[in-house]
């Protein structure tokens, strides 16, 4: 396979995944994506504008989400983000810790 037959099938693979938590899944939960699988939505966001950022491309944290979620991170939380309880908060702080870091 030519690297631009790879790339394009991993931009495809991408947003079939991004298609996949922001309209058939949007009941998932951010902190249930990063408490069973160590990333979730914000970081693919983070990803999408650290990569943008290494191209010379200004884009703040904000924007990336927008980017990803396709609205505000405001908008999101209104229409799909539910509480979330304390043993789920705790579980958080250690898969944060653990994938994410400090950075974050």
């Amino acid at each position: 396979m030519d690297d631009q037959t790879r790339i394009e099938l991993e931009a495809a693979a991408f947003r079939r995944l991004r298609q996949h938590l922001m309209q058939d899944r949007t009941d998932v939960q951010n902190i249930d994506m990063m408490n069973l699988t160590g990333f979730c939505r914000n970081c693919l966001s983070r990803w999408y504008q650290e990569a943008a950022n290494e191209r010379g491309i200004e884009m703040s944290k904000d924007e990336g989400r927008e980017a990803f979620y396709g609205m505000t991170m405001d908008d999101w939380k209104a229409n799909y983000q539910t509480d979330a309880g304390a043993d789920k908060q705790d579980a958080f702080k250690k898969a944060f810790a653990e994938n994410v870091g400090p950075k974050g």
